[in-house]
């Protein structure tokens, strides 16, 4: 079926081919104000200190640091980056025609112009297949303003979607939020059934995955999966999880390291008449899957409609 003009504005389109060079230098510099903010964030369990928030024109570290108190934001509207403390003191400059070098070079000017002391342990990319330190990285400076203002509004389309999912559930449950390890935006719910990692495994996933949890998000797409599309997956995964059905029918179990990820294409999702409700019965039903075969009180943690109040009408 092909997409209404109403269902494509709410995903619009976006093909990773069309913005590879861009996603490559944007994702440096979303890397180095994360790790920014790990430098400077209280610890929170699961990481959950670490990620981005969306906001109305970008994305957000929240307040962090302790004197000053100080933010950094992306205005992928304005296209500038923004550092802002407690006491009213500002410093930005433009994202535009800079390599990751330029780019980190200048956020500490911007920090240090506002009185902002800090440094970040390992400056070069996490976990990306060109590890060439920011400081020396001049090979990455391509920066679309319109792809990346696209992927901001994708960013905020798909952060209603989760939200509206997130409302369904009274356990714990992780914000919405924006990871720059992979550029992903995901929401976990946990079952609080403690999960003993080993000693070897290492500390990013021993701290992620220390309790039961069933994970729904989207990604912009990489070299693995080249194409945009949500995601769910339950860690640990229980037996026979990948033989539980999906929907829609265009949804599939994806074998991923030693166990599966639940994949709804981007762009199937658009092509569907009511691309919200589309997605948010692909997790629902990637969700329900997990839990039942996990034992978790399903119907106990059930929140329908947002609300857990008895009196509510």
């Amino acid at each position: 079926m092909a997409a209404s003009a109403g269902a494509s504005a709410q995903l619009p389109a976006m093909p990773l081919d069309a913005w590879a060079e861009t996603k490559q230098t944007l994702h440096r510099f979303v890397q180095i104000v994360g790790k920014v903010r790990l430098a400077e964030s209280v610890r929170r369990n699961h990481w959950w200190n670490v990620p981005f928030h969306v906001t109305g024109q970008g994305i957000t570290t929240r307040p962090m640091g302790t004197d000053p108190v100080f933010t950094v934001d992306f205005d992928f509207v304005a296209h500038r980056l923004l550092v802002h403390t407690i006491d009213g003191r500002t410093s930005s400059f433009s994202l535009l025609d800079r390599s990751v070098a330029d780019f980190y070079r200048d956020l500490f000017d911007a920090l240090r112009a506002v009185g902002v002391s800090t440094s970040i342990r390992h400056p070069e990319p996490f976990d990306l297949d060109d590890v060439t330190p920011f400081a020396q990285d001049t090979a990455h400076a391509t920066y679309d303003p319109q792809w990346v203002t696209r992927y901001w509004q994708v960013l905020t389309r798909v952060s209603l979607m989760l939200e509206a999912f997130a409302a369904r559930y009274s356990g714990k449950i992780s914000p919405v939020h924006h990871f720059w390890h992979t550029l992903d935006l995901a929401v976990t719910r946990f079952s609080d059934r403690v999960v003993d990692q080993p000693g070897e495994v290492d500390p990013v996933t021993r701290e992620a995955y220390s309790r039961e949890v069933i994970s729904c998000g989207f990604w912009f797409g990489d070299d693995t999966v080249p194409a945009p599309a949500f995601y769910a997956y339950a860690a640990p995964e229980p037996a026979g999880l990948a033989d539980q059905p999906l929907h829609p029918a265009t949804a599939q179990w994806v074998p991923q390291g030693s166990g599966h990820l639940a994949v709804l294409g981007y762009d199937d999702a658009r092509a569907a008449a009511d691309p919200t409700a589309t997605v948010l019965d692909f997790y629902e039903s990637a969700y329900q899957a997990g839990a039942r075969l996990a034992g978790w009180d399903v119907d106990g943690l059930a929140c329908p409609g947002g609300v857990t109040d008895p009196h509510a009408s």
